[in-house]
């Protein structure tokens, strides 16, 4: 009886098991990464930053050249990592509260300079590590460790959305923000994640793809009911789309 292959798992990534909660979708994340880089045939040109949060040890995980930062500043890693070795893909992989709080210069600066990285940038709109302090994502009305009747505008002020902000830079090349809550939305991701690496390739300037993600167990939900509050809750918040693409033209 002759057995046909249905699925092969990426090169992309190592065989270690990951260490994330049940219905994080970190693991989709990762995969799609690398996948693409797998796709690309760029695994042995490329060196990943892992940031400080959720994400600490997706060094275990990338099957690429990878190394560590000090907490928020996995983009100015990157892009000394960039500028001494100009020939590899660079790219950060980095969740809502490392890289659009206690980071958010380093990745201002980092668009603003027209870095030639690429920013993977996972929001699930709360501290996941630590406890699920509120995040600089933290919805209005979300209700979190550090705000147990929910954000208020008054009190703690509105969400930030980081992909907009970034785009208004020239130094940025292309932005986009996709989901992970279902197949064909994890497929635009993975397209988007492509398009990034690309842009790299051309050397256009800083790229950063914003997914957006699930954390069940700060949520207090049950798996597949974090992947609907994506839907119902995050994406209305944060629309999906491109919201710079320098080489087509769109700002």
């Amino acid at each position: 009886m002759t057995m046909k292959t249905v699925f092969r798992k990426t090169n992309g990534l190592t065989d270690k098991p990951t260490h994330y909660c049940p219905g994080c979708t970190h693991g989709v994340i990762h995969r799609l990464v690398g996948e693409v880089l797998e796709e690309m045939d760029i695994l042995e040109d490329t060196i990943g930053v892992a940031s400080v949060g959720c994400s600490v040890l997706s060094y275990e995980y990338f099957n690429c050249d990878m190394t560590q930062s000090a907490h928020g500043r996995a983009p100015a890693v990157a892009t000394g990592i960039k500028r001494v070795l100009p020939d590899r893909f660079v790219f950060t992989y980095q969740g809502d509260g490392d890289l659009a709080s206690i980071g958010i210069s380093e990745v201002i600066h980092a668009a603003a300079r027209g870095e030639k990285i690429t920013v993977i940038f996972v929001n699930n709109a709360i501290y996941g590590m630590t406890g699920g302090q509120m995040a600089p994502t933290t919805l209005i009305g979300q209700k979190t460790a550090t705000t147990p009747y929910g954000r208020t505008e008054s009190v703690q002020g509105l969400p930030i959305r980081v992909s907009e902000m970034i785009a208004t830079l020239d130094g940025a090349a292309y932005i986009e923000r996709v989901s992970s809550h279902d197949v064909p939305h994890i497929m635009k991701a993975k397209k988007a994640i492509r398009k990034a690496f690309e842009t790299q390739k051309k050397g256009l300037g800083f790229s950063m793809i914003e997914v957006l993600s699930t954390c069940p167990t700060n949520w207090g939900l049950a798996p597949h009911e974090s992947l609907d509050w994506v839907k119902d809750n995050m994406i209305p918040a944060y629309p999906l789309g491109v919201f710079k693409n320098k080489e087509e033209g769109i700002k």
